[in-house]
């Protein structure tokens, strides 16, 4: 209609009124449409590199650079920036998925670079399918997983690695399928590449599972490139005559290996030397290569019925003589040879319904499901019982076509790889990584040391009689399979404590209805009949400490009532620290483990507590409460029972916060003087624990209070003393104080004579560890003053 209206128009001013309308409507529906997924243009369940690969289109057509007629050209692509920099990051997408934007800092994608950086540098190598771009969250399963990597770590900004770049692709295109070929983006990983020491661009390392990476520090060229990493291939390639050749070719059956062998003569074709070797790499664990000289062993040739050059496989157990059971070969190129083989090679080991319960009873099995045409991915799978046979796991397939019952009672509806522990078929777990093979690999090597179980309604702990971690999730949301691993390495330090289990909400939507499961990864702990819903770092780490708080909670959850009764009724001397907080809000859920952690430092000395104003959003209002996450601490003094110190700090570390906490605490140390260092601590009948500092030194700073909570710690045994070494120098260089600040120890040793002037020195900044040191300490001396004679005394 709108249209119409504009072409019947005469005036020209009228016709142009409407138009301008549309495009102001059009623009404005477009600012509406905020949703992060819609501008980048991507699904929900878009890899990183998808993401990135959708941005780069996005920046290279909507910069403001290239619009310089649109006024709101830098609006619009701040949006769009601000979409990718939230989905590129595991924890903000999932902080996105759960609270959208008002769980995120405003902050982020407030900025962006010019249009050339996106043209020429953003991501080098995203597009080459040869070259795999590693991330912190999937390097070390990928150097480690025992196939050979050689990586290039650049920074984009790098005038040498534009240079090297497309050497490194032809590189990676000569060496496909013989090493792995990765790239690391140093501008978007810095904290990785920081802690593989790369200092300069580019960097190339070759690594090897369990051995340490080693650098190019060739020309780099092609060639030397190549040369550089053949060095690495160490399969041996043997060559076969007269005397071995039946001896190596039976131990190679015997082992479940075929050989591929090359016949060479002065007619016909045969492997030169670098192809051969990279072949042995190829098919490692899969078969042996080797090479026979016909001009030499032209007897032992014909045998083999070669009449010239030629390259055959001879798969286990196939008859030498005879041609049927052979695959000749028609090509020189690695590549197709390699395809060729493994065509050849027998399939994995089928399991039946009949087989599968009782193979599967008491080994450890990494089972392919499939669905009829397994998919050209499904032949690379014969590899992994080479990977996987120091492991002791075996590698099978299931046809869920032919054993549908099977499938549908593991609740598997589509092709994926599962890991079974050796505990019976209800005790496995799903692959939700990468469909390559390092990945599969590397979940394998994980999972069966792990103590982690697919869930189903079967087996879901609703009885919850043991404390149970569940994870659930979405194997397309990439914050999920980031945390996988994590919980992995969580439950092996819980083995025995806690059982761990994932439940896919794609599947079972009716149980993740059930718990109100609104955003995925969403990690809830039962513990009898209380639930707890995990808020924190998605590491191994942060789910330990969680878990230790629910153990032996440090933070007191406060709602109206119990904040009345405990905050406001507190009893003199008593003080609280208190965090009012919001779940959706980004920089409250930063602060949790650190607040935690906080408590758990001010154990004994100081009530912490917290407050959702979500849920108590009335009360937070008549607490004053307008921003999250608000932090407060109320002191001893119960004559003004509502009032209060808010934190203004900067910094919401977990140590910083304890020093503020602290510094509203009653003194427990003196200050010293010269004359008093003298009178009370060398010359007095008492115990001294002495923080010897300067007022413009940030350690002594830092050490402060951890030096108040050591001298409570040790109240009625040891006195606690500071000695200002600017204001009282000759003091402390008489003591013989070199550094600040520095923590001596002047025991009474029960006589008359004077302590000495230096004391004894205690190296360590940590309350706990020095007052175990002194405790050890005087327990030494009251042993020797309770077995010391009678005369000496």
């Amino acid at each position: 209609m709108l249209h119409k209206r504009v072409l019947k128009a005469k005036d020209p001013a009228q016709s142009t009124m409407p138009l301008l309308l549309f495009v102001i409507l059009l623009v404005a529906v477009w600012a509406e449409s905020s949703d992060y997924y819609d501008l980048l243009g991507i699904s929900r369940e878009a890899t990183t590199r998808e993401i990135r690969q959708a941005f780069k289109k996005l920046a290279l057509t909507m910069h403001p650079d290239k619009n310089p007629g649109d006024s709101l050209a830098h609006e619009k692509f701040l949006k769009v920036n601000r979409a990718y920099e939230v989905l590129k990051d595991e924890d903000l997408r999932k902080k996105y998925d759960k609270y959208g934007e008002k769980g995120l800092d405003e902050q982020q994608g407030g900025r962006y670079e010019s249009w050339n950086y996106y043209r020429y540098d953003f991501g080098i190598y995203d597009d080459d399918l040869e070259i795999i771009t590693l991330d912190s969250g999937d390097f070390e399963t990928a150097v480690n997983s025992g196939e050979i990597w050689f990586v290039n770590f650049y920074f984009p900004r790098c005038s040498h690695c534009h240079q090297l770049a497309p050497t490194w692709r032809e590189f990676a295109k000569e060496m496909d399928g013989v090493i792995r070929i990765g790239a690391v983006n140093c501008g978007d990983n810095n904290h990785l590449c920081r802690r593989k020491g790369i200092n300069s661009y580019p960097s190339l390392y070759i690594y090897r599972a369990g051995q340490r990476p080693e650098k190019f520090n060739g020309e780099r060229t092609k060639d030397d490139l190549v040369r550089f990493s053949m060095q690495f291939i160490t399969t041996t390639i043997t060559q076969l005559w007269q005397g071995n050749v039946f001896t190596e070719i039976e131990s190679a059956f015997s082992s479940g290996l075929g050989w591929l062998i090359t016949f060479c003569s002065d007619t016909g074709d045969c492997l030169e030397p670098r192809t051969r070797q990279k072949l042995a790499g190829m098919l490692d664990g899969l078969v042996k290569v080797g090479w026979m000289d016909c001009t030499i062993q032209q007897q032992l040739c014909d045998s083999f019925q070669v009449t010239s050059g030629a390259t055959a496989l001879f798969p286990p157990g196939s008859a030498l003589d005879k041609q049927g059971s052979v695959l000749w070969l028609k090509t020189l190129d690695s590549r197709e040879i390699y395809n060729q083989v493994i065509n050849h090679l027998p399939d994995l080991e089928l399991l039946t319904s009949d087989s599968f319960k009782k193979k599967l009873a008491r080994h450890r099995w990494l089972v392919s499901f499939t669905f009829g045409d397994r998919g050209s991915f499904s032949n690379e799978y014969k590899k992994l019982q080479a990977f996987l046979r120091n492991d002791h796991i075996q590698v099978g397939r299931v046809d869920c076509l032919a054993d549908s019952e099977l499938c549908q009672s593991l609740y598997i509806h589509k092709p994926c790889i599962a890991v079974f522990k050796g505990l019976g078929i209800h005790d496995f777990e799903i692959h939700h990584g990468k469909d390559v093979l390092y990945n599969i690999v590397g979940f394998a090597r994980d999972s069966v040391r792990a103590h982690v179980t697919t869930l189903r309604p079967d087996n879901f702990p609703s009885d919850r009689k043991e404390p149970w971690l569940v994870d659930f999730f979405a194997p397309w949301c990439p914050p999920c399979r980031a945390l996988l691993p994590e919980l992995r390495k969580a439950s092996i330090q819980l083995a025995g404590q806690m059982k761990f289990g994932t439940l896919d909400c794609t599947i079972h939507h009716n149980l993740c209805s059930m718990y109100n499961i609104q955003a995925y990864p969403t990690t809830v702990i039962f513990n009898g009949s209380s639930v707890h819903e995990y808020e924190g770092h998605h590491s191994a780490d942060g789910i330990l400490e969680f878990i230790q708080d629910l153990v032996n909670p440090t933070v007191e959850v406060l709602d109206p009532s119990s904040f009345t009764e405990r905050v406001k009724g507190r009893a003199e001397g008593q003080i609280w620290a208190v965090d009012f907080y919001a779940p959706w809000c980004g920089p409250c859920q930063a602060l949790i483990p650190e607040w935690r952690r906080m408590a758990r430092l001010l154990s004994g000395q100081i009530l912490v507590g917290s407050v959702d104003c979500q849920r108590f959003q009335t009360f937070c209002q008549s607490q004053g409460v307008r921003a999250y996450p608000e932090i407060r601490l109320y002191p001893g003094n119960t004559r003004q029972p509502d009032g209060y110190m808010a934190y203004n700090g900067w910094h919401r570390d977990a140590h910083s916060l304890r020093a503020w906490a602290l510094s509203y605490l009653p003194k427990a140390s003196v200050d010293l003087t010269p004359e008093t260092f003298r009178s009370q601590v060398l010359s007095g009948r008492d115990h001294w624990v002495l923080d010897f500092y300067a007022p413009w030194c940030g350690p002594c700073q830092h050490f402060a209070p951890e030096f108040e909570v050591l001298a409570r710690m040790l109240k009625g045994e040891v006195r606690a003393g500071k000695v200002d070494c600017q204001a009282h120098h000759q003091t402390c260089q008489a003591a013989g104080i070199t550094a600040y600040p520095t923590v001596r120890f002047y025991p009474y040793l029960g006589t008359r004579r004077q302590h000495e002037h230096s004391g004894e020195y205690i190296n360590s900044r940590d309350a706990n560890t020095i007052a175990d040191i002194i405790k050890q300490r005087l327990q030494q001396l009251s042993s020797r003053l309770h077995n010391k004679p009678k005369d000496e005394l």
